[in-house]
């Protein structure tokens, strides 16, 4: 992108409308800036790199945790915008998961959408270097767009990259088909998915994981997803799933809608156009907005909410960051936490009729606001 346009500089005016210099835009007016403790701008000339590393909360003592994504951004404002929000999300989560740590996230600009491998390995080695300048007090692994082969690269470069021993994602679906057995005995008195119908929106990492457990259940599962060979090859493998038009999925009438795509998945248009019972997925950031929980909850459809329900991935590259070791018996330990807040959540909003999403942000802010 062109260095001589950030979203975040403009220019000072002299008297006459004369250039006087530069100002900086700070974050904080960005809709997403919540007080958050670091916002850095990384950049690399001679690798490509672009990118933002944003910690939003943390103590001094602990280092902040949130992955890395790799994606195709219109504009380095909307990666900042994304940056903030995730970052955000980040914390949400670790204090739900009983986690010490704050939240913070990396993002890197992709440049194009048809990168060599060798422009890939060097906008990567860059970034891992950046993210030893802050230290430690940023921990990172694999987002949207970064593989396991990735981090394992990543890894040679900075002692600051987690999820080396493990691959978080399969944690990351167990926590969430525990919390939709939650769901389930919650809606319908009986946590077994088999018989029960399902929509899932994106087979990416998370999303192909959740239709494997779900198959093996016999559950009836519809799929979308933009990469059609991806769905093809999902076909192949499970031929009783039905594939659907990802700008249709949404509407499937189906007992649980499972967004694990990209954010926004629940906005004022979708909203009024879900069939389904209960909403519960492993995408990050799936209300577009506060206001989105409290339609759902209006509408009689259980939200579960996402950083609750998708918090094995980090609970899992904490352990490897504390251990030093992997051991899944010890992980999986930690992840029976999750359907267990999630009890705790959905207990006390039915008591107060207020949305689960409300509940729990309200918790969790207690808890990462204390910092």
């Amino acid at each position: 992108m062109d260095q001589n346009s950030r979203p975040w500089e403009f220019h000072r005016q002299g008297l006459n409308g004369q250039k006087t210099g530069t100002q900086v835009l700070l974050p904080k007016t960005f809709q997403e800036f919540d007080s958050h403790k670091l916002v850095t701008y990384i950049y690399d000339k001679e690798s490509g790199l672009e990118g933002f590393i944003v910690i939003h909360r943390g103590s001094y003592a602990l280092p902040s945790f949130g992955a890395t994504r790799f994606w195709y951004y219109n504009s380095q404002e909307e990666a900042l915008e994304d940056a903030l929000r995730l970052s955000r999300m980040m914390s949400y989560k670790a204090a739900l998961a009983g986690l010490q740590y704050g939240g913070a996230k990396g993002v890197i600009l992709n440049p194009s959408n048809f990168l060599t491998a060798e422009k890939r390995e060097r906008i990567l080695t860059s970034y891992a270097k950046q993210v030893n300048y802050l230290n430690g007090r940023f921990i990172t692994g694999s987002d949207v767009g970064i593989s396991q082969e990735d981090v394992q690269k990543m890894k040679e470069v900075s002692p600051f990259i987690v999820g080396v021993q493990c691959d978080p994602t399969k944690f990351t679906a167990i926590g969430l088909f525990e919390s939709i057995k939650v769901c389930l005995a919650h809606t319908f008195g009986d946590d077994s998915a088999k018989g029960r119908s399902f929509a899932i929106q994106g087979l990416g990492k998370i999303g192909g994981e959740l239709l494997k457990m779900l198959y093996e259940q016999g559950a009836t599962i519809f799929v979308s997803d933009i990469d059609e060979q991806l769905t093809r090859g999902f076909k192949e493998k499970f031929p009783n799933i039905q594939i659907v038009p990802s700008a249709e999925i949404h509407k499937v009438p189906v007992d649980c809608f499972c967004p694990c795509a990209l954010s926004n998945a629940i906005n004022t248009r979708t909203a009024e156009e879900f069939d389904c019972k209960i909403i519960a997925g492993g995408a990050n950031n799936q209300l577009a907005n506060r206001e989105m929980g409290e339609m759902l909850h209006k509408n009689s459809i259980l939200y579960a909410p996402d950083y609750v329900i998708n918090a094995g991935g980090l609970i899992s590259v904490v352990d490897e960051y504390e251990q030093k070791n992997h051991d899944e018996q010890r992980v999986l330990k930690r992840i029976d936490t999750i359907p267990q807040m999630l009890e705790k959540i959905l207990v006390e909003a039915k008591n107060l009729n207020q949305p689960p999403s409300e509940i729990a942000d309200k918790m969790a802010e207690k808890v990462f606001n204390g910092y």
